[in-house]
């Protein structure tokens, strides 16, 4: 299924459903702390097994305590789509069963 830019209206009204996240520079953003090194690292794998269920795959940083998503859609030129939100709001769900805050 094609997916198409989002206009910055678009983008904003969806940034309303999720708190932590900001649209930085075409990016869609959000960082987690958790409270170990292990927490996080499982919390890339939880976010990377969505990610190919999704087929969409984001810039993913771990640190020591922190999990890091950037992600827009190289598909449309490094726009944000509706992809994007959908990794998003998996993401937030998955979060809380890490602990991530």
């Amino acid at each position: 299924m094609p997916v198409a830019p989002l206009s910055q209206k678009e983008i904003e009204d969806r940034l309303a459903e999720l708190p932590g996240w900001s649209a930085d520079a075409g990016h869609l953003t959000r960082s987690y702390r958790l409270g170990t090194h292990f927490a996080a690292t499982a919390m890339v794998v939880h976010i990377a097994q969505v990610q190919e269920e999704l087929d969409h795959h984001s810039d993913l940083t771990l640190g020591y305590n922190t999990v890091s998503l950037t992600m827009n859609t190289h598909s449309v030129g490094g726009a944000i789509t509706e992809l994007d939100f959908q990794l998003a709001h998996r993401v937030e769900d998955l979060a809380p069963g890490h602990g991530a805050a």
